[in-house]
């Protein structure tokens, strides 16, 4: 399949979420918002977040002008977004008064780099949760093939009053 042609993910498990619910879940915004949407999601279980990576990146004109890279750290971030959209779901968390806060990642991996055109399907499952602190794995897939792989913690916290 060429980049250029996006290839609509299979659904089967779960709900969907578009953009906009995207949005009412977790805080970030453009430029750090790196989930599109999300499908398959299951309660306290499993979603697939969906990213696709343009040419259009802020990051891309320094990373690397020659030769774009999508960074690292960022393909944890998305993976990271999408976990917090499950969490945010699941807890039904109204960010007007909460967060979801990355606590830690572990065991990552990189498997080949990310370049405009790709579509980042990220598969996150939860493997630990308690209360308010859940425990993830998840990866970064592009056609199916893993581009990125960590576990990580994040946590619901409540927003300073101001």
């Amino acid at each position: 399949m060429a980049k250029s042609e996006i290839k609509q993910p299979e659904s089967g498990l779960g709900a969907t979420i578009d953009i906009d619910e995207v949005m009412r879940r977790i805080p970030h915004r453009y430029p750090f918002l790196l989930v599109d949407r999300a499908y398959d999601y299951v309660p306290h279980t499993s979603i697939r977040g969906i990213k696709g990576v343009t040419i259009n990146e802020p990051f891309f004109q320094g990373h690397f002008p020659n030769k774009p890279v999508m960074p690292g750290v960022l393909q944890i971030e998305a993976i990271a977004q999408t976990g917090g959209v499950l969490m945010s779901k699941s807890l039904d968390v109204d960010i007007t008064r909460h967060t979801i806060l990355f606590m830690a990642v572990d065991a990552v991996r990189f498997r080949r780099p990310v370049t405009p055109g790709d579509l980042l399907e990220m598969p996150v499952e939860v493997i630990l949760a308690r209360r308010n602190i859940f425990k993830f794995r998840g990866r970064a897939l592009v056609n199916g093939e893993v581009a990125c792989e960590a576990e990580f913690a994040a946590m619901k916290a409540e927003l300073p009053s101001q």
